[in-house]
Parts: structure tokens; sequence; C-alpha cells
């Protein structure tokens, strides 16, 4: 194993990781070069709701293996333990909530699918993007650009496919106590859109689940704050699993 890789899960299983929101394997960078067993998840392509992401990541997955999902990605990996909780060694959830839409949310989607339609993608990520990020990070040009780049090219009708999938979200919070394998709830304390507050009471719903709050970090916490989540996903993922 690489000196600069750190220790691999118990089980040695592959770790899955599930990009949210505009977002590719490009936000897990930190992840992917601490540790030997993360690698992305299958690309959602232009699935328009979450189980059938959740059945693209089947598709493309082993038999048995660990999720971390960002954000959306969170939402995708509860549904892939939805459909096969018995290939599910291990589950992450960073920065992500499992409430149902409220109703502010639509129009504040539909706001941002219209400036995308007027203006261009670039426009659209430049009024969502800001405010994902953490104060501590916002006066980091070269963190935006990289996080820029990968909203844009994930293009509109992407983005339009995902906001339609997370407007018809199914409810999940009923699912939490049935994950009986490591879990982990991560969040940035400067997390705007899911605050610490949604993350402890995801946590409690879970038995056993660690819960951490990384100080500094946004919504972008795998980006902003790649060192600090590494050192908890270590932890989590020297945590011993029960044999399927």
């Amino acid at each position: 194993m690489n000196a600069n890789k750190l220790q691999p899960s118990a089980a040695g299983a592959p770790l899955l990781l599930l990009p949210g929101l505009m977002c590719d394997s490009r936000i897990f960078e930190g992840l992917l070069g601490a540790f030997s067993e993360a690698r992305p998840a299958a690309d959602y392509g232009l699935a328009a709701t979450l189980e059938d992401m959740a059945k693209a990541v089947l598709a493309g997955a082993p038999e048995r293996f660990g999720l971390l999902g960002h954000s959306m990605g969170a939402r995708v990996a509860l549904e892939v333990f939805r459909l096969a909780p018995h290939r599910v060694e291990r589950i992450a959830l960073v920065s992500t909530g499992v409430h149902l839409p409220g109703p502010d949310e639509a129009p504040k989607r539909y706001a941002l699918r219209d400036i995308g339609r007027r203006q261009g993608m670039a426009a659209l990520v430049d009024a969502w993007l800001p405010p994902m990020i953490g104060p501590a990070g916002t006066s980091g040009a070269a963190l935006y650009r990289r996080l820029r780049a990968m909203c844009v090219e994930a293009g509109l009708e992407r983005f339009e496919a995902q906001i339609a999938a997370l407007l018809n979200r199914p409810e999940v919070e009923s699912l939490l106590p049935r994950i009986r394998v490591p879990a982990l709830v991560a969040v940035g304390s400067d997390d705007r859109w899911s605050p610490p507050d949604q993350h402890r009471a995801m946590a409690a719903l879970i038995p056993g689940a660690r819960l951490e709050i990384i100080e500094g970090a946004g919504h972008m916490l795998p980006a902003e704050r790649p060192e600090a989540l590494n050192a908890t996903v270590a932890g989590w993922l020297a945590q011993s699993v029960i044999p399927a």
C-alpha cells in the first residue's frame, strides 16, 4: 500500500463515493488520494429519480461495498441501502438531510434552472455555489475555480434531471433506524444548506452512528477540509463490520 494512503477498512471492501448535485468525483479528490479502497461510484447519467440513480450505482458495484455520499449523493446512498441492504458493509452520510421538500424549495430550484436557461450554466453556478462554501473557504480563489469548473461542466440537462429527483425524493427518515452497519454522519460547522442540527437529528436515529462536526467547513466539506474529513473517515473505516 502506498505510504501516503491511510489504513483501509477492516474488511477491505471497496468504498464507493457518491457525489451531490452538479458534482462528480473531483469533489472527492482528498478521499481518493488517501484511501486505497475509495473509488467513484457509477455515474448517475441523466437519471431523474434517486431510485434510478441508486440502481445505476448498484449495477456497477461489487457484491459488497461501503458507501460514502455527499449531499444528494447521501440520499442516493440511502436509496442503495433501501434496495440492497445486504450488500452494504458501511455507510457515511455527509452534508445532507432526510427531510422532504418544503414549500420554498421548488421555487428556489426552478429559479436557478431559469437562470441556466436564460444566461447559461456559468451564471447558474455563480448564483448557487458561493453560499455552499463556508466563510473560511470563500476567499480561496483556487478552490472556487475548481468547484465552479466541475459544476459548470455538469451541464444544464443533468442539473434539471437532478433537481427533478430531489424535488420528488421519497420519505427516508423511517429508514434510518434500520441501518445496522457502521454509520458515519458528518457535516461542516458552517454548512448553511444542511446545518449541524440536522445531522445531529439524523445520527440520533441511526443505531450506533458516529457524528462528526468539522470546524471551518461549509456544504462542500470534502473539498474544503479534506484532511479533517479523511481523519474522520479513517476512524469510521476502522470499525468492525458484521459479516453478511
